[in-house]
């Protein structure tokens, strides 16, 4: 058994007006599966697709109120692209932002709700990922975290080092998605993370079990919801829905 990451779920004041942001950003469509919720996919792609990690924007109230732990690098694929990119995603409502990058090839910008996300200076590695080059999650230990994730998903672990570590879809295609050690402490609930859904025919409580024997501990909600609520070794939370 194993699940796949097929999205990632992100807090919005207004998902609407956030969604279409980051529809323009990356060229996708947009569309809304109920209120409060904003889905946005390429155009003609078939959920669930291992080279799309599709982006659900869900409204809430909770204020934002330090630097995101999970965040989106966008690829780019050449200087001029890089650039064009950075000065597009300024008219849409991006503004530059300090985490204390200092001197570096990439641009750190925030999207109008405050999120951080990058615009990397073009690399070999990201020629084939399609806009999103990665999602970087922020981590004390990236060896235990490539350990977790990759017994726990059908994702290949690509390189582990003790200050990162990276992960692919097991069909080579898409994002990656890469642990990056920080000495920042984990403070409330991440305004951005990830959706995993089992394959057809799989049992999600089995499923459920076993992402706990691998060291996922269930989150417990003040409401009851149709999938199931966990939290990886470091605390990150990840929500585990039905087979599809």
């Amino acid at each position: 058994m194993a699940t796949r990451l097929v999205q990632i779920n992100m807090k919005a004041r207004d998902e609407v007006a956030l969604g279409g942001f980051w529809a323009q950003a990356l060229g996708w469509e947009m569309s809304s599966e109920e209120p409060g919720v904003t889905n946005l996919e390429p155009e003609g792609s078939t959920y669930p697709d291992p080279a799309v990690l599709y982006i659900d924007l869900v409204v809430s109230t909770e204020p934002k109120t330090a630097k995101n732990r999970v965040h989106l690098d966008l690829a780019s694929t050449s200087a001029a692209h890089q650039a064009e990119l950075v000065a597009r995603l300024t008219e849409l409502g991006a503004t530059p932002v300090d985490v204390g990058q200092r001197d570096v090839p990439f641009t750190v910008l925030a999207d109008p709700e405050g999120n951080e996300f990058c615009v990397l200076e073009p690399r070999a590695r990201y020629r084939d990922t399609g806009p999103i080059a990665a999602v970087v999650v922020d981590c004390a230990d990236p060896r235990e975290m490539a350990r977790f994730w990759g017994e726990a998903t059908d994702w290949t672990v690509y390189e582990v080092t003790d200050h990162s570590a990276s992960l692919r879809s097991a069909k080579g295609v898409g994002p990656y998605l890469e642990f990056v050690r920080t000495p920042d402490a984990k403070t409330g609930w991440n305004r951005v993370h990830l959706d995993v859904r089992p394959y057809p025919g799989d049992d999600p409580r089995a499923e459920a079990a076993r992402l706990r024997t691998l060291g996922a501990t269930a989150v417990e909600l003040d409401r009851e919801v149709p999938w199931t609520v966990l939290a990886d070794p470091e605390g990150n939370e990840f929500c585990l829905l039905a087979p599809a």
